[in-house]
């Protein structure tokens, strides 16, 4: 989805960054506070996740805030809905998530890419 979204705006994020740490220097707008509040949620850390709310109330606004909360709860729900159905990783991006894309931003050094599709 960012890829794609990327592309449709016309804007600039290095891929790599979702693996090798996010640097801010794209053209998204407070990405490495957004990178942090993803990591603090997701790892239910909520100490450092209220102080990254914070700062992007400062940064973005309610409206950001809003919308980052959301887009953290969506993506880690379309990845639970993905195991627990059983769709397979390899049919991500109906194909077009390419083996080379998969290696340049590090996916398959992923504990779950390794293992077998039980399906």
């Amino acid at each position: 989805m960012l890829r794609e979204s990327s592309l449709t705006n016309n804007s600039d994020f290095d891929l790599t960054e979702l693996t090798a740490g996010v640097t801010g220097a794209g053209d998204i707008q407070a990405a490495k506070l957004l990178a942090d509040f993803a990591e603090a949620a997701v790892k239910r850390e909520t100490g450092p996740l209220t102080e990254y709310r914070n700062a992007l109330l400062q940064a973005l606004g309610p409206a950001g805030v809003v919308d980052a909360a959301a887009t953290v709860a969506a993506f880690h729900g379309y990845v639970r809905l993905a195991d627990a159905t059983g769709i397979p990783y390899e049919h991500a991006g109906f194909g077009t998530d390419t083996t080379e894309m998969r290696a340049a931003i590090g996916i398959d050094n992923f504990y779950a890419a390794g293992l077998e599709d039980r399906g």
